[in-house]
């Protein structure tokens, strides 16, 4: 009997297909497809795994979960190959897969061979409008986990040898809105921090920038075992696009977010989503996102091509032509790619500590990823000055 997880998608999906690998061991011959509708590039990948493991497993029950079983649900549920699909909100459940719960394992979360972090889920769902995103439709309005009960996992992972925690959620600054107190995602880290001293390395995914509290912001710029590495869902480096996208902040906004962190901590490395192409995007907003990606020192960078979405507003405005929206998003990922080569260069021969992962590379603190000896082993805190770069990696 074996069972077959493949996620697509955001972390918050590697996460859940985590927890799914344990949840479904007992289940028999079964292949799961954890999808991801943010674009239809998304949907097209979804579509090409369901058809590539119908093929590697004919005789296996194949079942789809993730936005795409909520977004794309009628598409999805008339392919051939498929048997099932598993709703986004219950895919955690064992009801919704006629699976009996699998025995308990110790630690099953951080065991899969490709991972030496611990994606840690503390929040789902969304509660915003952005014009452009079916995430609510695929997740539901925003929800979090108690403190309790996520410190009860960390402390799982810990036990199990982790050295880095990675938080995580759809909109994780959204954390705590609707618990008791309506606690802000400062407290949770600062929670975390005091209950394990022992905890080596804290990191964060995406962070709306506009949501960041006053303690968290402190925490980022001053507890050494928080990564200086923030990812921020800019999107745009245009106030008008912003306004269309209906985010919360301006491209001051950022601006001053970032220099108030490098300000408390000159190291910290900024990544950022950005889409290329949104509808009505002239060259002259355009050429605003190029700007903001030198003046933030965008150095991790994943750059989206806009695609329409089904139901959403932005699906209904004037929209760019293919040709221009693929244009736009190489000149977005080429400017990119020249401040991480700047940034790279300038951390040769600065001394790094790294965690090693499996496949004989390592992250530093700020995320820049670094060749490690051979015989260094997986999940160990390695201490690498690099000499030079090769193919994008320090080494």
């Amino acid at each position: 009997m074996t069972v077959e997880v493949v996620s697509l998608g955001c972390r918050l999906n590697l996460s859940e297909s985590e927890q799914l690998r344990g949840l479904l061991s007992a289940s028999g011959d079964l292949v799961v497809v954890n999808s991801c509708a943010v674009t239809a590039e998304a949907v097209r990948q979804t579509r090409q795994a369901i058809r590539r493991m119908r093929r590697a497993h004919p005789d296996a029950r194949l079942l789809v979960t993730g936005c795409a079983a909520e977004v794309e649900r009628a598409a999805l549920s008339t392919m051939p190959e498929v048997d099932g699909l598993v709703p986004n909100a219950a895919k955690l459940d064992p009801r919704a897969w006629n699976a009996a719960p699998a025995p308990p394992r110790p630690h099953a979360l951080h065991t899969r061979a490709l991972h030496t972090r611990a994606f840690v889920q503390v929040q789902n769902g969304c509660d915003h409008a952005c014009t452009f995103c079916v995430i609510p439709q695929g997740r539901g309005p925003s929800r979090s986990l108690a403190v309790a009960a996520l410190l009860a996992e960390i402390g799982r992972h810990l036990d199990g040898g982790t050295r880095e925690v990675v938080l995580t959620g759809v909109d994780l600054t959204s954390w705590g809105h609707d618990l008791p107190g309506e606690p802000r995602l400062g407290a949770l880290v600062a929670a975390i921090l005091a209950t394990f001293p022992d905890l080596e390395r804290l990191r964060l995914s995406s962070l709306d920038g506009i949501e960041i509290d006053p303690l968290l912001l402190d925490l980022i710029g001053g507890e050494r075992r928080v990564m200086p590495h923030v990812h921020l869902s800019l999107q745009s480096g245009d106030d008008m696009i912003l306004k269309r996208m209906k985010r919360r902040h301006s491209r001051r906004d950022a601006v001053t977010l970032v220099e108030r962190l490098r300000a408390r901590r000159p190291d910290i490395a900024v990544g950022a989503d950005l889409i290329a192409g949104f509808p009505t995007e002239d060259e002259a907003m355009h050429a605003n996102t190029l700007s903001v990606i030198a003046e933030l020192d965008i150095v991790h960078g994943h750059v989206f091509p806009y695609s329409a979405r089904p139901g959403t507003p932005a699906s209904r405005m004037p929209q760019n032509d293919a040709a221009t929206i693929k244009a736009r998003a190489r000149a977005l990922r080429e400017a990119v790619a020249r401040q991480r080569r700047g940034w790279l260069e300038s951390l040769v021969g600065v001394p790094l500590g790294v965690l090693a992962e499996r496949d004989g590379t390592g992250h530093a603190e700020n995320f820049a990823r670094v060749k490690l000896p051979d015989a260094t082993s997986p999940g160990t805190l390695v201490q690498v000055t690099p000499a030079r770069i090769i193919e994008g990696l320090l080494a």
